[in-house]
């Protein structure tokens, strides 16, 4: 069971202009192959399959738990593509004015096509998000080489959509992720070196350029972001700190494994409505729910 919190895990700054181009790069980073739902996914079924688990137990628990915290990424990738995409479309709910007309050569037509324009589970080019991005091969140590693949792909393509864009949001929801995939990636190194003895660590940061090259990333590691691991549960998954022991393979910092992020972010953005699609309610039908909710 996952405990829900109406929080978004930052602040994201207010876009400074809509960018319809800039919102289909981001969705690159939700439901892309090596995108926020392929992380879930991926743990989440590896966590849900792992059998004998009570010998590997602090294994599964870090699995486990980096699972969770990517529900909460998912949600912050998604607000992130919502607020490029808020005004992008002419504020008029005339059909006959074609509001949509700015969006026309915009490159993913979905995201006014097929939905309000607001995220969707696909990748950059309008490709729906798919199962067979999930590898549970039923092998830890294979699954974990994966899991290690799979966050450093993942971070790959932050620093690609990092860099086509200016967006102030994107680039806050995108520093702040790449610290905290950056923590993903350690972990699952350790976790290989903790089984074969292996120092994955060596091999990072991939790609080769440091989060403190990013404005956005360097402020929450100068916070000591990058060397919390959290755990996301009241009483359980405790064992995952067996793991996540140490320094910091880049800069040398000490690890702590933490109950709950100490600052829940802030309440998610009140997304404005977007008449020129027929999203909201006519002002009739809101007072007739209201009689009938009262």
């Amino acid at each position: 069971m996952i405990l829900r919190l109406d929080r978004l895990l930052i602040d994201l700054p207010k876009p400074n202009n809509p960018d319809p181009n800039a919102a289909a790069a981001v969705q690159e980073l939700l439901g892309g192959k090596y995108g926020e739902l392929s992380t879930l996914m991926n743990y989440t079924f590896q966590s849900f399959n792992m059998r004998g688990r009570d010998k590997v137990r602090p294994f599964y628990d870090l699995v486990a738990n980096i699972a969770a915290e990517e529900y909460g990424h998912i949600e912050l990738v998604a607000y992130t593509i919502n607020l490029i995409l808020t005004g992008a479309a002419k504020k008029d709910p005339d059909p006959v004015a074609a509001p949509l007309g700015p969006q026309k050569d915009a490159r993913n037509s979905y995201h006014w096509v097929a939905g309000g324009n607001t995220a969707l589970p696909m990748d950059s080019m309008g490709n729906w998000w798919n199962g067979s991005y999930v590898n549970d091969s039923g092998n830890l140590k294979q699954n974990l080489l994966f899991n290690f693949h799979l966050e450093c792909g993942a971070r790959a393509n932050k620093i690609r959509a990092y860099e086509s864009t200016t967006d102030p949001t994107a680039r806050a929801m995108i520093g702040y992720l790449l610290v905290r995939g950056g923590v993903h990636i350690v972990a699952y190194a350790k976790a290989l070196e903790k089984l074969t003895g292996v120092d994955v660590g060596k091999l990072l940061p991939i790609p080769d350029i440091s989060n403190k090259k990013f404005p956005e990333a360097k402020a929450h590691e100068e916070k000591g972001l990058h060397t919390k691991l959290y755990r996301f549960s009241v009483d359980d998954y405790k064992q995952a700190g067996q793991i996540w022991t140490g320094k910091h393979p880049e800069d040398g910092q000490e690890l702590s494994y933490e109950h709950l992020p100490k600052d829940y972010g802030a309440p998610p953005p009140n997304l404005d409505e977007e008449p020129g699609l027929g999203a909201p309610l006519d002002p009739d039908t809101l007072k007739d729910l209201l009689k009938k909710m009262t």
